[in-house]
């Protein structure tokens, strides 16, 4: 049952007021679920990941959290619940965890309109200047993966390389990727 504003009558007289609570899973879902996309959006850089990376953020807070915990617990275990999915993804994705999260520093409430727009236009930007700077392999391994979409097998086949080898060339061009990446945010540019 949802909570509703009109359903409460006010008490006769003023008491001490309780601390904030969510009454049921589902309004701690409503309450959270923006805040915690936006935090792996900004992590991620795209839609599809940060929406299945919020999804699991979820899941695995579905068993500890309780009905009835206060709003600042919730929020402060669903935070640390996202930072370790957010490494855990990192770790598969680059091999090392690069993920740090300061909720002081990324605005997780408050998102202008059209933001959205041109910040997939940097990170398009960012990722063409990436791919350039990638030997011809590593370029192609992550066109066909990430910007095409194929399967690891499609694009095996694509390179006329085995599974096994179009795994680790792929791991190789992620790692190199995110060497390049490190050694500008190092020098002070963006990639």
């Amino acid at each position: 049952m949802a909570w509703r504003a009109e359903a409460v009558v006010p008490a006769a007289r003023p008491s001490a007021l309780p601390s904030a609570a969510y009454p049921d899973w589902e309004a701690i879902y409503a309450d959270n679920v923006g805040r915690i996309y936006r935090l792996m959006f900004a992590k991620v850089g795209n839609r599809p990941d940060a929406e299945d990376l919020t999804s699991q953020v979820f899941m695995a807070a579905l068993g500890p959290l309780r009905a009835g915990a206060e709003a600042a617990k919730v929020r402060a275990y669903l935070t640390a619940t996202a930072r370790t999915v957010l490494a855990e993804h990192w770790r598969r994705t680059l091999g090392h965890q690069v993920t740090e999260i300061d909720p002081e520093a990324t605005d997780l409430f408050d998102q202008a309109p059209g933001a959205a727009a041109s910040d997939n236009a940097a990170a398009g930007a960012r990722a063409q200047r990436i791919l350039a700077g990638l030997p011809e392999r590593h370029r192609q391994i992550l066109v066909l993966r990430f910007l095409r979409g194929y399967t690891i097998r499609q694009a095996a086949t694509e390179l006329g390389v085995t599974i096994a080898n179009a795994k680790v060339l792929q791991h190789r061009a992620l790692r190199a990727a995110a060497g390049m990446e490190q050694k500008a945010e190092k020098e002070g540019e963006a990639p």
